[in-house]
């Protein structure tokens, strides 16, 4: 059995301190070294728990990169950015810079051959693309620029993947999808969008969620409703709906238990009134669409609201009462949506937009109020 070769790189670096306890090191490395001691984290989920934040190499990209560095003069002046664990160290040198901020010393990386890639002590952060196609060029050497950080936590490698990829076409899908397990300062937007991402990911891998699997992201590729229609629709209900008992107004979190025992509830009965939609893609269905679950959302603030106002809490029995009264007047899978004063929409003719979500809902609130108030005077 071949001994495993373990050793150290050692590579000049610049350590460069960002804010009293932060820094950052900046090298140069030969690109055809790095697979020895990084990795490339691709999203997964193993036991319900994220893994990685990378995409998957762009092929095309990588080609044309290969292409370029095989050619005569080709210069790649971009720093890749790696993060490392805690394993990888900065030896200060014995010359020091008249630059406060800035300490000229060695890199220490340590190398073990034989480890497998979730074990080395690096991942790339952002050059993927570039990493693979020096990895795969017809060359022998070519050093590249990298910027790298040290941390044990993958929550702060998550949060600066999203911020270096801010300014890209990074799928929106897989941002949301890392939100929850990111940490640290991260921009408003995004920052807003991380507890709804949370619910997201409880919503889609909770066992006796009625959404389980059902819901399209990147680990979850045959989900069929779009992550972020789930989302909205949360966004929605935190703002105005009834998701907002729970919130939290100066942090934008709140209880997240609790507001599982509204959500969960509410589209199980969705699930059994509507059940033939609900299997259905949003190409056949318009419960699964972007506009129906908005729709329904704004329904399930309704109702919910309605409960509340009487000092109770609807339970999954009740709501199915509750949206069984609109069982004929919905037209999710075919015929004709009724709008009222001789408004007619064929079923698939909803689109996800403003227009038509408001159209919808509108529908659908009134409807409810109608049939509720003529099943009272039936009793």
């Amino acid at each position: 059995m071949p001994r495993r070769k373990r050793y150290e790189l050692r590579l000049p670096a610049l350590e460069i301190r960002q804010g009293r306890h932060r820094c950052l090191y900046t090298f140069a490395v030969d690109a055809k070294q790095l697979p020895l001691f990084t990795t490339i984290s691709r999203v997964r989920r193993e036991d319900r728990q994220i893994e990685g934040y990378q995409r998957p190499e762009v092929l095309a990209h990588v080609s044309a990169i290969r292409s370029y560095i095989e050619s005569a003069e080709p210069m790649i002046p971009n720093a890749i950015v790696v993060a490392f664990d805690t394993r990888v160290r900065f030896e200060p040198g014995p010359v020091q810079t008249d630059v406060s901020y800035v300490t000229p010393g060695v890199l220490v990386i340590p190398v073990d051959e034989g480890l497998p890639d979730e074990d080395k002590p690096g991942w790339i952060v952002d050059g993927q693309q570039r990493a693979a196609a020096v990895r795969e060029a017809d060359v022998r050497s070519f050093p590249l620029c990298v910027t790298a950080f040290i941390t044990a936590s993958q929550g702060e490698q998550r949060a600066q993947f999203i911020l270096v990829n801010s300014t890209k076409p990074l799928p929106k899908g897989l941002i949301y999808e890392l939100l929850p397990t990111t940490e640290g300062m991260l921009p408003p937007a995004l920052m807003r969008k991380r507890f709804p991402a949370l619910l997201v990911e409880r919503l889609n891998y909770d066992e006796d969620s009625p959404f389980r699997g059902r819901i399209h992201t990147p680990t979850t590729p045959d989900g069929i409703v779009k992550d972020n229609s789930v989302l909205r629709m949360l966004e929605n209900s935190l703002s105005d709906g009834c998701l907002y008992h729970y919130r939290e107004a100066d942090t934008g979190t709140g209880d997240i238990e609790e507001m599982l025992v509204v959500l969960k509830p509410f589209w199980r009965a969705v699930k059994k009134v509507f059940e033939e939609a609900w299997d259905q893609p949003p190409r056949r269905s318009r419960l699964t669409h972007g506009v129906g679950i908005a729709s329904v959302g704004y329904l399930m603030d309704a109702i919910t609201d309605a409960y509340v106002a009487r000092g109770t809490w609807p339970e999954e029995a009740e709501y199915v009462a509750e949206l069984e009264l609109l069982s004929e007047v919905c037209a999710w899978t075919s015929g004709f949506w009724q709008f009222g004063s001789g408004s007619l929409r064929r079923w698939n003719e909803l689109q996800n937009t403003p227009k038509d979500i408001q159209l919808l809902t509108g529908h659908l609130l009134r409807e409810y109020k109608r049939l509720r108030q003529s099943a009272r005077r039936e009793r």
